[in-house]
């Protein structure tokens, strides 16, 4: 979850608010960035194949930033929950670095490319929300961006980490990778195969509950510009 404005005190401090701001500006400059690289990539090699190798280095330091929001959360500097945060940052972060980075097979399929354009588009517009929003210049149409494009971003992005995971299993079960076998001096076993069944198993119950409060505010948030709207004409 990308730093938003918090209307406490702390906030309007011009050295905090100019953090914010810089910090979401950068991330809008990375994933802008990003989609350039696979735009490029495309158009050039007409192929998914070398992609990754294209955007590597932007998409590991770029989402590996997103670990600053959960310590933002927690000294402060913005309202959001430690545990949803952290909960959305672990999972962008261990889809690529768990599967992407870590399983080659993984990437040249066409789940990365839809993984890798839904982000860099919701993030482009939600960190620009985010930066606008807290200096005042917050446009209605990139409001509406935030609130509406989800309707398709979310569902593509879901079924490109979907598809990268199942992909990585056939290299996963041969090479047992990041597991851990009996015998071993911590008696204690963990096969990294079968946790991907379970990550795979847990996106059933939860990408609906995320999804639908997307809605949710989607609905609260537009009905009150257009209340807004309507005060401003009588």
């Amino acid at each position: 979850m990308p730093v938003k404005p918090d209307s406490s005190a702390k906030a309007k401090n011009p050295f905090i608010t100019g953090y914010i701001v810089v910090y979401n500006a950068v991330l809008v400059a990375g994933w802008a960035l990003m989609g350039v690289q696979a735009v490029l990539h495309l158009s050039r090699t007409k192929s998914i194949q070398g992609l990754y190798n294209a955007v590597e280095m932007s998409l590991l330091v770029f989402q590996t930033c997103a670990v600053m929001e959960v310590v933002h959360c927690a000294v402060g500097l913005v309202r959001s929950s430690v545990f949803l945060t952290g909960f959305q940052v672990a999972s962008r972060v261990f889809v690529v670095w768990g599967i992407v980075y870590s399983v080659p097979e993984s990437r040249n399929n066409i789940g990365f490319p839809l993984l890798l354009f839904a982000w860099s588009i919701t993030e482009v517009i939600r960190y620009s929300f985010y930066a606008l929003n807290e200096l005042n210049l917050l446009p209605f149409i990139v409001k509406w961006l935030r609130y509406t494009l989800f309707i398709v971003l979310y569902p593509l992005g879901v079924t490109g980490e979907l598809l990268c995971i199942w992909s990585s299993l056939p290299t996963v079960k041969a090479k047992k990778l990041y597991s851990l076998e009996l015998p071993n001096q911590l008696n204690f076993s963990f096969s990294f195969y079968y946790y991907l069944f379970v990550v795979m198993l847990a996106y059933i119950p939860i990408f609906p509950q995320l999804y639908f409060h997307m809605f949710g505010q989607r609905k609260k948030t537009l009905a009150a510009v257009a209340e807004g709207a309507t005060k401003k004409q009588r």
